[in-house]
């Protein structure tokens, strides 16, 4: 009996110990794993350390100050200046990546809208009376701008999405004049779309101003929504939405592309970076708003086409769109 005391004994003291061991390696051997990614890290660093080119790229890439022999509006006598990868990396990810599916979508949205619910028509008959909507010099503006914004958005497309989607089909030696004949293009033609825009902004702000009929316009989106007649003057709402966006979007397109435009008024990297990344925000955003502005004056409304064509409108398209503004001018009929 004693024997077999001393054998139960020794077997509950192993099984203990058994348990012991088992509780410390559950929790010790998980921290092995600290002293694995120490023990790295410390050779990672000892061998950076021991490798002097990879402590002068290092420093490099700080924006440490030195001397450099070139010379210009640019010269800051720092060798690398880490931003321009920063600008790399949101220029070609998130913008790149992002932009694309934000037009496909606008795009997507309005085909199905125009299948389901289709183009808004001129109720009635139409009398063949017209009534002038816009004057000559207010439609060459119009399609001045409007032609300009289409060349700058495909060459401005072509700068940003060319190397993905264009090199495919035409090859290096294709893109490459396409792309220098796109960015000769778009710098030119800049400057002279800005005049334009700033044209449109001093020639329409006085028809543009809000008032209380514009939020019942908005509140049924125009009547699109429920084919209901809703009051408006020469402006309605969502043509004065389009002209703040212009105000808005287009200004800040305009003036950050005059900034990448003429870098000799002694801007920085920095600050052309940052101008560069906000002009290709705002410009992508102000196309996929275009996308629906253009949609809505040429195919969504019937008679909408001929305003900025022929500059006349019939007199039930006046009525059913813009009544308030038909009772001051149904008495210049024609």
């Amino acid at each position: 009996m004693a024997k077999q005391r001393k054998i139960r004994s020794r077997h509950a003291k192993i099984m203990l110990w058994s348990v012991v061991a088992i509780m410390l390696g559950a929790t010790l051997l998980p921290l092995t794993g600290y002293l694995y990614v120490g023990i790295t890290t410390a050779t990672a660093q000892a061998t950076q350390d021991a490798n002097p080119r990879a402590n002068y790229w290092r420093a490099v890439r700080e924006g440490n100050e030195g001397y450099v022999a070139s010379q210009g509006p640019y010269t800051t006598n720092t060798l690398i200046q880490n931003g321009g990868q920063n600008w790399r990396q949101i220029r070609n990810g998130p913008i790149s990546t992002f932009t694309p599916w934000i037009l496909a979508s606008v795009l997507g949205l309005i085909v199905l809208f125009h299948i389901v619910v289709g183009r808004v028509k001129v109720e009635g008959p139409i009398s063949g009376r017209l009534v002038k909507r816009w004057s000559l010099g207010e439609r060459v503006l119009h399609w001045y701008t409007a032609i300009l914004f289409i060349i700058l958005a495909i060459t401005g497309l072509s700068m940003l999405f060319g190397r993905a989607v264009l090199i495919p089909l035409l090859g290096p030696t294709g893109f490459s004049a396409w792309a220098n004949f796109s960015i000769t293009l778009h710098n030119y033609l800049g400057p002279f779309f800005f005049v334009g825009i700033l044209l449109e902004i001093v020639l329409w702000m006085r028809h543009n101003i809000p008032n209380a009929d514009d939020f019942k316009w908005m509140a049924t989106a125009g009547g699109l929504l429920t084919h209901d007649h809703v009051s408006a003057g020469r402006i309605n709402a969502g043509e004065k939405l389009w002209f703040w966006v212009i105000c808005t979007f287009g200004v800040v397109v305009c003036v950050t592309g005059v900034i990448l435009n003429f870098p000799n008024f002694g801007q920085t990297r920095e600050t052309m970076q940052i101008a560069s990344i906000i002009h290709a925000i705002a410009a992508n955003l102000w196309l996929a708003m275009a996308i629906g502005h253009i949609w809505i004056g040429t195919l969504g409304t019937e008679g909408s086409l001929e305003a900025m064509t022929k500059g006349r409108v019939s007199a039930e398209w006046a009525k059913q769109h813009h009544d308030k503004w038909y009772e001051e001018v149904k008495t210049k009929e024609t």
